[in-house]
C-alpha cells in the first residue's frame, strides 16, 4: 500500500515538473498578416477566475498570442462497484374476532424481504487525468498606457483570442481577462 502511494506521488512530481519545463503542445503566433475588429468578452462563465485588480478590464497592445492544448496522463483511482445483500424476516399477524367466550384469534405468518446495498472496492481502473486545462493566451505592451509594463500575458476567453489572432501586432487590444500569466 505504501509503495503504491509513494510511486504515485512521485510519478505527479515528475509530470508537474517536466510540464513546467516543457513548451510542448504551445502554439506561439509572432503577428498577423491581416485585420480585423478586436471584440470584448461577453459576461463571465461560472467557474472563471478574474485578476486580482479592481479594475478587471485591460488594454495594451497585442504583442503575441499563444495556445497551450490540454495536458492528460493516464492514472489509476479504485474500481467502485454496488454489492448488495438480501434478508428475510418472518413477520407474525393476528387478527381477532368476536368478544368474551365466543372470541377467536387467527394467527398467519409472512416474510418481509429487504435489500440493502453499499459501494465496495474492487480492484482499479485506469483514467486520463487533466494535469492543465486548455487556455488560451495574449501577451500585451504598455498595459494601461504604461510604456514600461511590457510583455504581460493574460489568460483570455476562446472568443477573445480569435479576435487576437484577427489583429495585427502592435494594434490596441481591450478586453476582459480569465486570469494573469500563461
Amino acid at each position: 500500500m505504501f509503495k503504491r502511494l509513494a510511486k504515485a506521488a512521485v510519478t505527479a512530481v515528475l509530470i508537474a515538473g517536466l510540464g513546467a519545463c516543457s513548451n510542448g503542445g504551445d502554439v506561439r503566433d509572432e503577428g498577423a498578416n491581416h485585420s480585423a475588429g478586436v471584440g470584448q468578452d461577453s459576461g463571465k462563465a461560472a467557474g472563471e477566475r478574474r485578476p486580482a485588480s479592481a479594475d478587471a478590464s485591460v488594454f495594451g497592445l497585442r504583442d503575441e498570442v499563444r495556445h497551450r492544448a490540454a495536458l492528460t496522463t493516464r492514472a489509476k483511482r479504485p474500481h467502485m462497484t454496488k454489492k448488495c445483500t438480501t434478508a428475510t424476516r418472518r413477520v407474525k399477524h393476528t387478527t381477532s374476532t368476536g368478544s368474551g367466550a365466543k372470541r377467536r384469534t387467527r394467527t398467519w405468518y409472512s416474510t418481509e424481504h429487504s435489500k440493502s446495498c453499499k459501494q465496495v472496492r474492487s480492484g482499479t481502473e485506469t483514467y486520463t487525468r487533466v494535469v492543465r486545462r486548455e487556455q488560451w493566451c495574449v501577451s500585451l505592451d504598455d498595459v494601461s498606457g504604461d510604456k514600461n509594463k511590457d510583455d504581460v500575458w493574460y489568460q483570455v476567453s476562446r472568443t477573445t483570442y480569435d479576435a487576437a489572432i484577427g489583429t495585427d501586432e502592435h494594434a490596441r487590444m481591450d478586453f476582459t481577462p480569465k486570469d494573469t500569466g500563461c
